[in-house]
């Protein structure tokens, strides 16, 4: 069975219901770009090693083959094929990340999205091109929201977008219309302190139709602009907007809330809860400790 025929049926009923339907295509592109000439008698733990190998970034090889994986799961459930062939993922999985923010970085990283002002020609203008990353980054750090739910938040019920009840201050993250995935967006009241922020957003109409607005216009993509505001606050490569949930999830756990209500808010398993941020919990082996040191 040939590979291409395999990730073209992948491409044709799945894909398009992706988050980033876009993104699944590019990679899969490059999985065709190797493997597209064989077929599935082929695959195996040398050839994907090989594949990572000629990829040259370890954890980009084995999202891709993640992907091809998906693919030859889903050719053989649709009864395409007699067996279903394992892809092997090469090397190990890497560590979560666990970088967060404190709140003096957090405080400069708003400060210097608000304040900047685009430069043409070498001189400063009034242009105020990075304060819809200080809103996003004020989403982000109190409500832990995936950035691409943050994105497509509108301020009225949408197909295939969550929604902002700001008389009600809940926050719908989960699309309208779609499917459950693994990546749980549960409803969660708005906190007040932000709700009040988004209501003088409407307000002044700097959000119509989302809550991520520029230039009038719902943010689809944020990464760029985002990478530009931690440049000019001194923060490192290694902030990302996914930062900004890690900080949320460390700052609730710092402030000792219970681990089932960080959960339930931020929509987080227990045990990925306990294995990324469980030891900033002030009852973070707080018994073991305990009876070490009772007489």
């Amino acid at each position: 069975m040939p590979i291409a025929e395999v990730i073209s049926l992948y491409a044709d009923d799945v894909v398009a219901q992706h988050a980033r339907p876009k993104e699944t295509a590019a990679r899969l592109t490059r999985i065709l770009e190797h493997f597209g000439k064989r077929t599935l008698a082929d695959l195996s733990k040398g050839e994907c090693k090989r594949y990572a190998e000629k990829r040259g970034k370890l954890a980009a090889a084995r999202r891709e083959l993640s992907d091809l994986s998906a693919a030859v799961r889903y050719h053989w459930s649709e009864g395409r094929c007699s067996a279903l062939v394992p892809v092997i993922l090469p090397g190990k999985k890497t560590n979560p990340r666990t970088r967060w923010l404190t709140r003096a970085e957090a405080a400069a990283l708003i400060r210097a999205a608000w304040r900047y002002r685009e430069i043409q020609k070498g001189h400063k203008t009034g242009r105020r091109s990075l304060r819809h990353i200080a809103r996003f980054v004020l989403v982000g750090l109190y409500t832990g929201t995936r950035a691409g739910a943050i994105c497509k938040a509108a301020l009225m019920p949408a197909v295939g977008r969550g929604w902002v009840d700001l008389d009600q201050g809940l926050f719908y993250r989960g699309a309208v219309g779609a499917q459950q995935t693994n990546k749980r967006q549960p409803t969660i009241r708005i906190p007040p302190r932000l709700l009040a922020h988004m209501r003088r957003w409407r307000r002044r109409g700097i959000s119509r139709r989302a809550v991520i607005e520029w230039n009038g216009q719902p943010v689809t993509r944020i990464n760029k602009a985002f990478r530009s505001a931690c440049k000019l606050s001194g923060l490192g490569k290694d902030v990302i907007p996914h930062t900004l949930r890690h900080t949320c999830a460390t700052w609730l756990a710092q402030r000792g809330v219970p681990i089932h209500e960080i959960c339930g808010f931020l929509g987080m398993s227990p045990e990925v809860f306990q294995t990324v941020y469980g030891h900033h919990h002030p009852e973070f082996q707080s018994q073991a400790v305990n009876a070490l040191t009772r007489r």
